[in-house]
C-alpha cells in the first residue's frame, strides 16, 4: 500500500506543482521539493480526498516529508 500512496503523492506533485516526478524521493522533505506550508496543506487535502480519509489536525502539523505523508495516510486508511 505504501508504494501506491507514494506514487499518488508523486503524481499529484508532478501534475499540480510541476515537480519532476523523478526528483521526488520517499525521503524528500516538502522543503527539499520547494513546497511551502500552504502547498503542503493542499497536498494533504488532495490526498485525503483521493483516499477518502481524514488525517487529524494534530498529525497534519507534523507531516514535513513524503515518508511522513505516506505513514499518515497508511494510518488513516488503517493498513
Amino acid at each position: 500500500m505504501s508504494e501506491l500512496i507514494f506514487e499518488k503523492i508523486a503524481t499529484i506533485l508532478s501534475t499540480k506543482k510541476g515537480i519532476d516526478k523523478e526528483s521526488i524521493l520517499i525521503e524528500s522533505s516538502f522543503e527539499d521539493l520547494g513546497l511551502d506550508s500552504l502547498d503542503a496543506v493542499e497536498l494533504i487535502s488532495d490526498l485525503e480526498d483521493e483516499f477518502n480519509v481524514t488525517i487529524p489536525n494534530m498529525e497534519l502539523q507534523s507531516i514535513k516529508t513524503i515518508q511522513q505523508a505516506v505513514d499518515g495516510l497508511q494510518k488513516a486508511i488503517g493498513s
